[in-house]
């Protein structure tokens, strides 16, 4: 896959992101514990952000310590352009 840049703790409207690709529009979320204590939270947030346009990946901070390989596939999966 060509080059695809990522912005880190990326300002959006009220919201900042972990990781944004402008030229996808995709938002990847990395959840860590945290999020198990903010789910409605979370849910509204992504709500709100889908319904601007943005696309959404959210990844379990575990599976980024121990199978990076399976979130790059992820990640690429979602990048694809028949990516839901």
């Amino acid at each position: 896959m060509a080059s695809v840049r990522f912005r880190r703790q990326q300002p959006i409207g009220p919201f900042i992101v972990d990781f944004y690709c402008p030229t996808h529009r995709l938002i990847v979320e990395i959840d860590g514990p945290i999020h198990d204590e903010q789910r409605d939270r979370d849910r509204e947030r992504q709500a709100l952000l889908e319904a601007c346009g943005y696309r959404f990946l959210r990844v379990p901070a575990a599976d980024v310590e121990h199978n990076l390989p399976r979130v790059r596939e992820q990640i690429i999966r979602a990048l694809s352009p028949l990516s839901p």
